[in-house]
């Protein structure tokens, strides 16, 4: 038994890990690089395992850094199954056909700037591909053990980072040889709305857990609703400017949706016109809305709140469809608050607003999220003097104010925490999806507080199992 990191291996993009248990050969997620030119080009080198030879793919959630190369399994042969959550599968349904969108328009925007001699840009996979994964997706619900091959058993958790998101449980066995992997995927933040709080898990032999946060706590979420308020209260009603948001399509826009009506009902934001300025996003939404079983209580109960009257906010929320209505709001002068996709700005209409809007002092951007190296999010984070948005340098007069307590990954003293859930140390504990300093502060902590010794796994890295 094999297991090879073929993704988020000292970064925190492409997640895939590549298991080979006797005869059978499966993923765990199979991602996108993101974050620049260099990772971007390594979603085109050729795939390290032949497609065809796969017999499944686990995913564990739908954020493309970990779900966005499926479509290309199909086009190089693969014909296995996809197991995800339900939600999961709801969720890629949407998200796979926009980044095979996204695909065919670099493609065409390359075509129209090829200089001669160059190779010609083509798409990674297109629509028919993303057809053909999708049809090859299986939903395996939370807490349901099953065999996938033989000497292959899996079981989802609650991962809490979005919905669906899930921890892998995996018993495999070869020639008599037992062994328990867990793959932690992304873990949520405990405490925040909407979603559950990641389901602990008590044993593993191998452990893989992610470490994007795993040198430092997140700002605490009281002081961080607060500026929150404070910069969009000072910038609609003192700057009468409009505020930016570059937000993820999946979670972190739904988690602000839910900021906004429940800070409006409370009273502490006043009148607010929000622009949902993402197709994607509000189908995002649509279907949270279809998944109340996933919610937490308070959630749950907002909703039931909501429906009989009980809750009133003075929130206006208004969803763009088309492209004519995205530049429309560039004629609005102030008094808007504006989320657009994406969450690094590395792509989608968010780069439209902010190639608009950031010569603007009376603009504040609001940067929610995590923004890995060699993003425009990450530039405008350090505070760069001008930026280059689809070619045209861009002076950066707009605030940039970062509120910290709004991830969706868990920080350094909630993954100590799960990890604390283990009854014994795991014989082998890798750290991944974390940038590579990162993931070494917290190997150098886990070490300190929990007494194990994790290893930081290097791409391509292949490893015994037993």
């Amino acid at each position: 038994m094999h297991l090879t990191f073929h993704g988020a291996a000292g970064e925190v993009t492409g997640s895939c890990y590549l298991f080979e248990v006797g005869a059978t050969r499966f993923l765990v997620d199979c991602g996108l690089f993101q974050g620049g030119r260099e990772l971007a080009a390594r979603n085109r080198e050729p795939l390290p395992y032949p497609a065809s030879r796969l017999d499944f793919v686990i995913l564990t959630h739908a954020h493309i850094d970990h779900s966005g190369l499926l479509p290309r399994l199909a086009r190089e042969g693969f014909r296995g199954h996809v197991y995800a959550t339900p939600a999961t599968r709801d969720l890629v349904g949407v998200m796979l056909p926009d980044s095979a969108h996204l695909q065919a328009a670099e493609a065409e925007r390359a075509a129209r700037h090829r200089r001669p001699g160059r190779e010609p840009f083509v798409a990674l996979y297109d629509l028919g591909d993303v057809q053909a994964i999708l049809a090859r997706i299986r939903p395996l619900p939370y807490d349901v053990e099953r065999e996938l091959a033989p000497g292959v058993r899996v079981r989802l958790r609650d991962a809490g980072h979005i919905l669906g998101s899930a921890s892998v449980e995996l018993w495999l066995e070869d020639a008599g040889r037992p062994t328990k992997v867990v793959v932690s995927g992304d873990l949520g933040q405990p405490g925040r709305p909407i979603l559950r709080d990641p389901t602990p898990i008590e044993d593993a032999d191998v452990l893989l857990v992610e470490s994007t946060y795993g040198n430092r706590d997140h700002k605490p979420l009281e002081p961080t609703i607060d500026e929150l308020v404070e910069a969009v209260e000072r910038t609609l009603r003192v700057k009468k400017g409009n505020v930016l948001v570059p937000v993820f399509a999946v979670g972190r826009t739904q988690e602000l949706l839910y900021w906004f009506e429940r800070l409006s009902a409370e009273g502490r934001l006043g009148e607010l016109d929000v622009f949902v300025d993402s197709p994607m996003a509000t189908e995002v939404t649509e279907i949270t809305a279809r998944h109340v079983e996933l919610f937490d209580e308070e959630s749950r109960r907002m909703v039931r709140d909501g429906r009989d009257g009980t809750r009133r906010s003075r929130v206006r929320f208004h969803h763009t469809r088309t492209v004519q209505d995205s530049m429309a709001l560039n004629r609005v002068g102030g008094g808007a608050v504006i989320l657009a996709a994406s969450g690094m700005c590395d792509g989608g209409r968010i780069r439209h607003h902010l190639r608009h809007h950031l010569p603007s002092p009376r603009t504040t951007v609001l940067i929610v999220g995590y923004q890995a190296q060699g993003t425009l999010g990450r530039r405008l984070v350090d505070r760069a003097g001008h930026v280059t948005i689809m070619g045209e340098e861009v002076p950066v007069r707009a605030e940039i104010a970062t509120l910290g307590g709004f991830s969706a990954h868990a920080d350094r003293t909630a993954l100590l925490g799960w990890l604390r859930g283990f009854r014994r140390p795991p014989r082998r504990t890798y750290l991944v999806h974390g940038e590579a300093d990162v993931a070494r502060a917290f190997a150098d902590g886990i070490e300190r507080e929990l007494g194990w010794a994790p290893v930081v796994p290097s791409l391509g890295e292949r490893v015994a199992l037993a």
